[in-house]
């Protein structure tokens, strides 16, 4: 069928601008995938011959070890409260998301100032059994990966229990017919259709704990990523460092790969999956308090106890006298907020572009285009910002080239480094959030508009935005928490001198500060709760995956992949 001209008209613009989103997006992960394509053989036997057999151990090692804690916390709590009944079971399953609020590098030093040598549970034990006592060192792979899965374990505990509550319950009324538990009703019938939200739950974790090289940090775990830091930072070797984190690429695009492989073709629906939900086994007794117990306890451990410990150091250091609110706060605070500001303002920009050009232009290669744009959440943050620097570069150099003299204006640090990173690493939260928007607008209601004669921009502004708005709010909202939080990236790309509180925080948590880290710590926690209070809104009103990520911004397997 033709569609009218007016229809048609712009049709070229919108697939250019896309394109060139696409484009511009893509260029950070190109130029690693071309070290990646072209490796130096000289830096490479160099790497290997130093700390790279080392890094790759600590770094399988890692992953290894919080893919197994992550899988037995979120696996088995998404379980416990989807097929049991217990006292608070009601609040507990939408509270057990609240370490989603709690960044890695944050609970990390509270780990290592409680459970540390110098801490108050190794001391204890020392005073009640004498000096030799035997105490796990906190300082290792094993610590490292105990703090990445109390903060990752929501990711495999969201996706699980949407994948078990949307379960039809004929196939488990069949086995529990046939003579099989409960548990083995839950073995043979609900884990195996629950096994594509589990990978993808567990995707999603490992590929967090890679981007991650600050936290690791305090526990002397050496991975690919603090080795992307490191060659960076402290030798200001371009090469080696594109070099490294093509490795870390590698790892990245391993990982979605395996997912995609151990999904394969399979199909896991069920008709009539949302006609009844799955039922749950009343606990009663010591049973059902242990239930109860271990909810709270993974909470405490996670959230609790050092939002708590966290609270205390600063209340002790306005009852001393020192005071709570460093004289530096306010102006970090300001540095994080001009970030989070623009970033967001930039995303929501940009993403209300790439989805109305879906409306308006439409084709598979738009939809390839604009896949292609918001890849980067599923990319490492190293990776992004060596990327970055390396593009900045090539700018910096055609520039000079030109006569346009700014020396390292773009390479050595600037802020547009830094908002060009996170637009390339946010970008899927802002598209996801207002696409899910636009698609309640209908598309015959665009189509009647436009063959009106009314121009895309009429349109966009009349009709598009004003339905929109809420999702617009959203997505700068989720875009704006993350960049306020966000650590890794601006390590690498801050310029001189330009500090935010999580980088404040853990030059804090480095020299053994805690205390001063307390305040700007509780601030990085109380934006990171807003999210939070969206998803679980999301959690109290109806337990659809499809509901659940887009309120976490998560949704990366199947809209950020490439």
């Amino acid at each position: 069928m033709h569609l009218p001209v007016p229809v048609r008209r712009g049709r070229r613009g919108w697939t250019l601008a896309v394109s060139l989103i696409a484009l511009l997006a893509a260029a950070p992960v190109a130029v690693i995938a071309w070290s990646l394509l072209t490796p130096s053989v000289d830096i490479w036997r160099h790497l290997w011959e130093t700390r790279l057999p080392d890094m790759l151990f600590s770094t399988v090692s890692l992953l290894g070890l919080v893919i197994v804690g992550t899988l037995v916390l979120g696996g088995g709590l998404a379980w416990l409260v989807s097929g049991y009944d217990f006292p608070g079971r009601r609040a507990l399953a939408w509270m057990l998301v609240l370490p989603l609020a709690m960044p890695g590098y944050i609970l990390g030093f509270v780990f290592m100032s409680t459970f540390g040598f110098t801490g108050p549970i190794q001391g204890g034990l020392r005073a009640a059994f004498g000096p030799d006592v035997w105490v796990p060192e906190i300082r290792s792979v094993w610590g490292a990966a105990l703090v990445f899965s109390l903060c990752l374990y929501p990711y495999v505990y969201l996706l699980a229990r949407a994948a078990m509550r949307e379960q039809a319950t004929a196939s488990y009324e069949v086995a529990r017919s046939l003579g099989n538990s409960h548990l083995e009703a839950a073995w043979k019938v609900i884990l195996p259709m629950a096994r594509p939200s589990l990978v993808a739950g567990l995707t999603l974790v490992t590929l967090e704990t890679l981007t991650d090289f600050a936290t690791v940090i305090y526990f002397n775990v050496q991975t690919v990523s603090v080795g992307v830091y490191r060659v960076w930072k402290g030798m200001f070797d371009r090469d080696a460092a594109s070099e490294l984190a093509s490795l870390v690429l590698m790892f990245a695009l391993g990982l979605l790969v395996l997912e995609r492989a151990l999904r394969g073709r399979a199909r896991y629906t069920q008709q009539g999956g949302g006609s009844r939900r799955l039922p749950s086994k009343k606990l009663y007794g010591a049973r059902g308090w242990a239930a109860t117990g271990t909810c709270v306890g993974v909470l405490t451990l996670a959230f609790f106890a050092p939002v708590a410990q966290l609270a205390g150091w600063a209340i002790e250091q306005a009852v001393r006298g020192t005071g709570a609110v460093d004289s530096r706060f306010f102006s970090y605070l300001s540095n994080s907020a001009l970030l989070a500001v623009a970033a967001a303002g930039l995303v929501a920009l940009v993403a209300i572009a790439v989805t109305n050009a879906r409306r308006f232009a439409g084709g598979r290669y738009v939809r390839t285009m604009s896949q292609m744009a918001t890849a980067g959440y599923a990319l490492p943050g190293p990776v992004i910002a060596i990327g970055v620097l390396l593009v900045l570069a090539w700018v910096d150099g055609v520039l000079n080239s030109l006569g346009i003299e700014v020396p390292g204006l773009l390479v050595t640090g600037s802020l547009a480094g830094v908002v060009y990173a996170y637009v390339v690493r946010f970008m899927a939260l802002g598209v996801n959030g207002i696409d899910a928007s636009l698609q309640k607008v209908p598309e015959e209601l665009t189509l009647s508009a436009r063959s009106l004669g009314a121009t895309p921009a009429q349109v966009m502004r009349k009709i598009h935005f004003p339905l929109t708005k809420t999702g617009v709010a959203v997505a700068l909202l989720l875009v704006g928490i993350d960049a306020l939080k966000e650590l890794p990236m601006v390590l690498l790309l801050r310029p001189f001198g330009f500090d935010t509180l999580p980088v404040w925080v853990w030059q804090l948590a480095a020299e053994s500060r805690w205390e001063s880290a307390a305040l700007p710590s509780l601030t990085i926690i109380a934006a990171s709760l807003v999210p939070v209070a969206l998803l679980t809104r999301s959690l109290r009103g109806t337990e659809s995956e499809a509901a659940l990520l887009p309120a976490t911004g998560r949704r990366v397997l199947e809209d950020a992949r490439v």
